[in-house]
């Protein structure tokens, strides 16, 4: 959420930098600003008013011992009628600082300097690009087909037991599911950051925390009963530990990194973008969260790109980073790069992660600070990536490194999963 702060300042530099994410903003700066307006001069009144009210009460004490009784009556009629009008002012006032944030809630974070002009997708930019396109043979199959046919996924199992979108992993396929979670989570730990295991359920307050709330795409799955939230993404509940948290700047930087299933409801995908591990309802993510300060944030998140490089370089994967346009960048988000990988078969890039830096919006409704050199209290910046999404990796893996004598098992993985080759 943006501080109110940085709207008054600057309203014409707010609204232009938003059109770069294609959101007029001008409109609710507007109404902000005038909200503003109402709310300062009700506060100034009833200073003012309970200024008087004070002033007015100790001076009641002083005329009865004065013996002026009827000064005294005066004066209480005074006390009475000015407490009336502060609590119409104090009604005013939180009316006014509501609307001011139901109306900030539905205004984007600012995009960086650097976002790229764009619409959407076809308009990122190509920051760079590494790995080897593997050479299949004619008759190469999808993944889709290679679990089915060497018994690894199964898709209608799951439509039977939950819906589509819902795979069970089987025998070696559920193994080597498991060893990437296992080698993401070391390579995190190895490159320090610290493995926290989260709850997969949160509540309302954790989810206008990083933004997920309200819901406007209705995305995230709701159990009503006891109003919760199945997490879309472990940066959830571990971007929530430090909600209402005052850190200590030697503190800083904070790295964690958590294995979850995610849960997202994907509403209005289809089509063959979507066929067997394309997009899921539940799928496995590996997440590393970072909070920071703001000086040092955009290192930190370079730091970021570069280990999720390392992960698909170490996969020997053919992969690319994009620079997201801002009519592709998310409602949270002020920078962000995607990684994406090769899939052979389908000859198509695949996304397998996304790395932003939220610079203070998410740490604005979280109230998450942290106390400087000086004392002073600042927000801090929080960052997040996929380290990695494990769907679109299987489905690479499978498919890249397909051979007529089986799938081969990328070198990392095998001390993991404990085979070398899918037969």
């Amino acid at each position: 959420m943006l501080t109110l702060k940085v709207i008054i300042q600057d309203p014409e530099e707010v609204v232009r930098r938003l059109s770069k994410k294609h959101f007029d903003a001008k409109e609710i700066i507007d109404q902000i600003i005038t909200a503003d307006g109402l709310r300062r001069s009700t506060q100034t009144s009833l200073d003012n008013l309970l200024g008087e009210i004070n002033m007015l009460s100790k001076s009641i004490g002083t005329l009865m011992k004065e013996g002026k009784k009827e000064e005294a009556a005066t004066a209480r009629e005074r006390v009475g009628v000015l407490k009336e009008s502060s609590r119409q002012l104090d009604e005013t006032l939180k009316e006014a600082e509501q609307k001011i944030q139901n109306l900030l809630v539905n205004i984007p974070n600012l995009p960086h300097t650097s976002v790229p002009e764009g619409k959407g997708a076809e308009e990122n930019l190509i920051e760079r690009s590494g790995g080897e396109m593997p050479l299949l043979a004619e008759d190469a199959l999808p993944h889709w087909e290679l679990a089915k046919r060497y018994d690894l996924i199964d898709f209608e199992l799951g439509v039977k037991i939950t819906g589509a979108g819902f795979p069970v992993y089987k025998g070696k396929g559920a193994r080597l599911q498991r060893s990437l979670i296992n080698f993401f989570l070391d390579c995190a730990r190895d490159a320090g950051f610290i493995e926290v295991q989260p709850p997969y359920l949160v509540n309302s307050d954790s989810g206008f925390g990083t933004g997920q709330l309200p819901d406007k795409e209705g995305q995230m799955y709701h159990v009503g009963v006891d109003d919760l939230y199945l997490i879309p993404t472990a940066e959830v509940p571990v971007t929530n530990m430090y909600r209402d948290v005052i850190l200590d700047e030697k503190e800083l930087p904070i790295k964690n990194t958590a294995y979850s299933a995610c849960f997202r409801r994907e509403a209005g995908s289809y089509g063959k973008d979507v066929r067997g591990l394309n997009r899921l309802h539940q799928f496995d993510k590996v997440e590393i969260v970072c909070i920071e300060k703001p000086e040092d944030s955009y290192a930190r998140l370079d730091e970021m790109v570069r280990y999720v490089q390392t992960l698909v370089e170490r996969l020997a994967l053919p992969w690319r980073i994009l620079r997201l346009c801002g009519g592709d960048l998310s409602f949270t988000s002020a920078l962000t790069f995607d990684f994406e990988v090769y899939s052979a078969a389908q000859q198509r890039w695949l996304e397998v992660s996304s790395v932003s830096n939220f610079e203070s919006f998410q740490a604005n409704r979280l109230k998450c600070r942290y106390r400087d050199a000086d004392r002073k209290t600042q927000l801090t910046h929080t960052l997040n990536g996929s380290a990695l999404a494990l769907p679109r990796i299987m489905a690479a893996i499978l498919e890249n490194y397909q051979t007529p004598e089986g799938i081969r098992i990328p070198a990392p993985l095998v001390p993991y999963c404990g085979f070398e080759i899918i037969d």
